[in-house]
């Protein structure tokens, strides 16, 4: 498995190996061993989501002690995977990374604890997947605004380079506090 450093702290893309032929490929997607080196305490829990184009979900986290560590990918379709550093302890607290998976490009992103996740379907029946190192618990669902102009994230480019012209949300994705208005605290787990 390849790592590929961000521009964030402990966030980093993973490409698994891929062997192929005229039949298809094999792809071994998790291997403990390499993921516990990032800091992936194992699964404890697997989820999908399907998504139609346009569709942003996030900036989603969990909070102590139920933070969650993830593993993500497009099984199929396509999405921009954005996540920001939320450790308050981060050089890069407050920046965000942006990585485009598809079905076929075999990427990965790991999010480490103390991040928060959202993704952008850039096309119908996009499906997600999210392997997570520790259970759901919605008494500790938490979130940060979207498009908090203080994040700066370049969701209107995205937007135009894909042909979305409205976003979808959730209600509650529309509603979620600022960071900087956020009572929630992580910090670098070391």
């Amino acid at each position: 498995m390849k790592k590929i450093e961000t521009n964030l702290l402990d966030c980093y893309i993973l490409e698994p190996d891929k062997f192929g032929d005229e039949r298809g490929y094999f792809s071994p997607y998790y291997i403990e061993a390499n993921l516990k080196e990032l800091g992936f305490e194992g699964v404890k829990q697997a989820n999908r989501s399907k998504s139609c184009k346009g569709v942003v979900r996030g900036l989603h986290f969990q909070e102590d002690p139920m933070c969650q560590a993830k593993i993500v990918e497009v099984i199929k379709g396509s999405a921009i995977d954005v996540v920001v550093d939320i450790r308050k302890d981060s050089d890069t607290y407050g920046k965000f990374t942006a990585v485009k998976l598809t079905e076929d490009n075999n990427r990965q992103l790991f999010v480490p604890r103390g991040f928060a996740h959202g993704f952008i379907s850039l096309e119908d029946d996009t499906i997600f997947q999210y392997l997570v190192d520790n259970s759901y618990a919605p008494d500790k669902e938490g979130g940060i605004l979207w498009n908090d102009p203080d994040l700066s994230i370049n969701w209107e480019e995205m937007f135009q380079e894909n042909g979305i012209s409205e976003p979808i949300l959730s209600e509650k994705d529309q509603n979620h506090p600022r960071l900087n208005d956020s009572k929630v605290l992580f910090f670098r787990r070391k």
